[in-house]
């Protein structure tokens, strides 16, 4: 409902004689009361639609389930995670014609460049606090990555 609106119903009102007026519509609720000096009080409430959230059916088994992600993560658990140091966007290349700085399987050794996280039209190259392998790529090329966000894992091996 626009402002013009309200403003000629608020005037409708004070006409009539009515001493409140109650309306109430799809996203809003106006009460409109005047009182013998012909002051008008209006009080806009948002009406909060509830949602119905879909439920699954429950799912019965008589083996345990162990996920996928279960698995990984335990897998995972022997590699060492490199984290993003800051919030910024994360390159692969140092330019776009220049080859990427590691792939999955290349050798690192501590104070290789792993990659560059741009922050602030500031490009800061990342570099690896461990030796080890590069074994998992966790993020795609050019994407936003925010603090402590996992980028590599390595096995140290």
């Amino acid at each position: 409902m626009k402002l013009k609106e309200i403003q000629n119903l608020i005037k409708f009102v004070a006409k009539s004689g009515a001493s409140e007026v109650k309306l109430e519509m799809e996203d809003v609720k106006i009460t409109i009361k005047t009182s013998d000096g012909n002051q008008q009080v209006i009080m806009h409430e948002p009406v909060v639609v509830p949602q119905q959230v879909p439920t699954a059916p429950p799912i019965v088994s008589a083996q345990p389930v162990v996920s996928q992600e279960a698995e990984d993560a335990s897998e995972d658990s022997k590699y060492i995670t490199v984290n993003s140091p800051i919030i910024g966007t994360f390159y692969r290349k140092p330019s776009p014609d220049k080859p990427v700085f590691v792939e999955v399987g290349d050798s690192i050794s501590e104070g290789s460049v792993l990659c560059v996280i741009e922050a602030m039209k500031l490009f800061n190259d990342i570099e690896s606090e461990v030796s080890g392998k590069i074994v998992k790529i966790l993020v795609e090329d050019s994407s936003p990555v925010e603090f402590d966000q996992p980028l590599f894992l390595v096995d140290p091996s």
